[in-house]
Formats: structure tokens, sequence, C-alpha cells
């Protein structure tokens, strides 16, 4: 074994090249440094095509909410029938999104949101889609919004008894459509196939199941009744196989009451269900939620069917974080609340009006909540 002799002890071994390494390394320190600031600013201030979403503000349909012109009002106002008090909440939930086409969130936005549970990073197209502005979007969803009130008055009144007669009208006829020539702008759709409709989707659903065979509408033009006969076409909307007439409906209630829905600044069709059960608080004696805290979702028809919405992930937390203990989803969005609950609050599924007013009672009385439907591992896999 050979041993080297050691260098003298003034002169430090090997001392220039110990001083190059170390200053390589500052200057590549340095300009991995730099280089990360740099990529962090670009990350900072590129756009992508995607937006955020997130809870946005709850609304109890008990209480009141700020007018167009700064003052307090109810939310709900009835007028021509009885009214009673209320307490707790019957909150309706929303959701903001953070971007638009004209201003994109950044990318340091979407990481941030990418690791929030509460918010979610969706495309851009999905929300706001191609060749749509903003406010061309904005105006639809008011749109939406004025449909779900008339829904929502509509479907409270009948489950209370009263008499809510429809009128079904053509709005438009499409010139390549089943009913180019027949039937007309502004006819009023008395009956189909002999059955007075309940609402236009009542008379979507008639065509539906025709299954391409002719249908017989009966019809109110300048004054007089007759029948007129449509073959649906086949086409695919949204992807799905659809018989169509080519027209447009607009629908219209007769009322027996006067109830003012009143909220500015928020759209969609997607406050339906809990308009409909704040409607039947305010004219039915008692609490319908026993004075708690109870939130929710879903869109409703006149028939009181409770149907899907979007960001509900977003809305369970708005709940919870409003002071909610229980939500109301509906069924068809189970799939996308099981596993994404947020602790404190309790899921009750339900598809129809009558659900909802079954579980309110429960909830009210205080009885077994833990028994009524709620959104499981199956919901997942459907």
């Amino acid at each position: 074994m050979t041993i080297s002799p050691e260098p003298p002890a003034h002169v430090p071994a090997s001392s220039g090249s110990s001083r190059e390494r170390r200053g390589r390394a500052t200057r590549i320190g340095l300009i991995a440094f730099i280089a990360s600031l740099a990529a962090l600013l670009v990350l900072t201030f590129l756009p992508l095509p995607y937006v955020i979403e997130q809870p946005g503000p709850v609304f109890n349909t008990l209480g009141e909410v700020t007018d167009a012109k700064g003052a307090k009002v109810p939310l709900i106002s009835v007028t021509g029938a009885d009214t009673h008090p209320t307490s707790g909440s019957l909150d309706l939930t929303t959701v903001q999104v953070v971007g638009n086409r004209e201003t994109p969130p950044s990318w340091m936005q979407i990481v941030l949101a990418w690791f929030d549970p509460s918010r979610a990073v969706v495309p851009m197209d999905s929300v706001f889609p191609q060749g749509v502005t903003t406010s061309e979007r904005d105006e639809a969803n008011q749109l939406m919004m004025v449909d779900s009130q008339q829904e929502a008055t509509a479907a409270a009144l009948r489950q209370l008894g009263y008499p809510v007669p429809v009128t079904i009208r053509v709005a438009s006829v499409t010139d390549d459509g089943a009913a180019h020539g027949i039937l007309q702008k502004d006819d009023v759709v008395v009956a189909v196939n002999g059955a007075n409709p309940a609402d236009s989707d009542t008379m979507r659903a008639e065509i539906q199941q025709s299954g391409g065979s002719p249908v017989t509408l009966t019809i109110e033009r300048a004054g007089s009744r007759q029948d007129v006969r449509v073959t649906p076409t086949q086409q695919t909307v949204n992807g799905a196989s659809r018989w169509l007439l080519g027209i447009t409906l607009q629908q219209t209630y007769d009322f027996p009451i006067d109830v003012k829905l009143q909220l500015d600044n928020v759209g969609g069709p997607s406050a339906g269900m809990m308009f409909a059960l704040g409607i039947i608080d305010t004219l039915t004696p008692g609490k319908l939620n026993g004075g708690k805290e109870v939130a929710g979702t879903g869109t409703i028809t006149a028939d009181g069917t409770v149907g899907p919405i979007g960001g509900i992930r977003q809305k369970l937390f708005g709940a919870r974080d409003a002071g909610a203990r229980y939500f109301l989803a509906p069924g068809s969005n189970c799939g996308e609340v099981y596993g994404h609950v947020p602790s404190g609050l309790t899921v009750v599924r339900t598809d129809s009006l009558t659900q909802s007013l079954d579980a309110l009672n429960v909830i009210a009385d205080g009885g077994d909540t833990a028994a009524l439907p709620t959104c499981t591992a199956a919901d997942v896999k459907k």
C-alpha cells in the first residue's frame, strides 16, 4: 500500500479547484434562480383555455335580498293569499366563475384552484361556448332564471292544490323543420294526440314517444281551433338522437295568486327547487324546515320533477360555509356528490318536489335523517 505525502500545512489542498467549483455552483444556482423566477412570472400572467368555478353567494329564499335600488326586500313576496311566518333557512346556492374569454385566469390562479377542493378547473368551452360572448351568455342565463321562477311557482302552487293553467305557444318554426308549412308562429298548442300537455316538457316527451309516427296537434290560430298532423324528423342533439318538429316553444302560466321572486344578478335554472320550497313554506302554516338551516339546488318543472345542475361540488362547500347542516341534492347529480361532501353537511338526494318535502318533514321533526335517501358509491358507477 502506498501513502502519498501530505502537502505543506501552509498550502491548502486543491484550493484553486475548490474556489472554481464554488464559483461555478454559484453561477449555476443564480442562473437557475433567474430562470425559475422568469418561469414563475410567465406562468403568473400566461392565460389558459380554462376557467375556475368556486362557491358563489348563498341566498335564503325565506329572507331578504338587496334590490337594484339598494333597498332590502323579501326574496319571495305573495299577494292574493294568506302568508305565514318562517324561520331558519332554505338556501339556494350559486357558483361563481373566475375568468372568461376576454379575461381568462392565469396559470397561477389555475394551479392554486387545482389544489382547492372547493374549486374546480373546467374547460373554457364548457362555460363560454365558442362564438358566444360573455354578455350573450349572461342574457341567456337571465332568461333561464325567469323561466325557472315561473316553473317553480307553477310547481309550488300545483303542489298546494291550486289550479295553474298553462298556455303553450309556438315561438318560431325552422325553415327546414318537420312543421314548416304546417305550424305558424303564435299558434297555441291545446292538445297533443288528444291529451292536454301539462307543460312544454310534457309535449316534448309525447313527441319522443311517437317514435317518428305522425303526431296530432290541436291548435288555436286566429281564434279558431283545428287539428294538424306533423311527422317528426330524427336529429342528433348534444350526441343524443331526438324526434323533433322543428319548432321552439314558449309557455306562460295563469297563476291564481301573485308570487314575486326577486333576485338580481343571478342567472340559470338551478334555483328552481329551492324557490318552490320557499313559496310553499311562505304559504303554509308552521315551519317547513323546523327552523333549521337547509340548503339545496336543482332545476324543477311544473310537474315537480327535480333535475340536474352544474357545479354541485362548489355549491356543497358554499352551503356548508353559509351555515347549512342539510343539503338537498338532485339524484341525477349523485355521481359528482359522493366522496366530495364537506364535513358537517348531510346530503339528502331528491328527484321530485314531493321527495324534498318528505325529507324536510323528517328534518323538521328531528327524525332519523340517516334513514333518508342519499348519494352512494353505486351512483358513481352509473
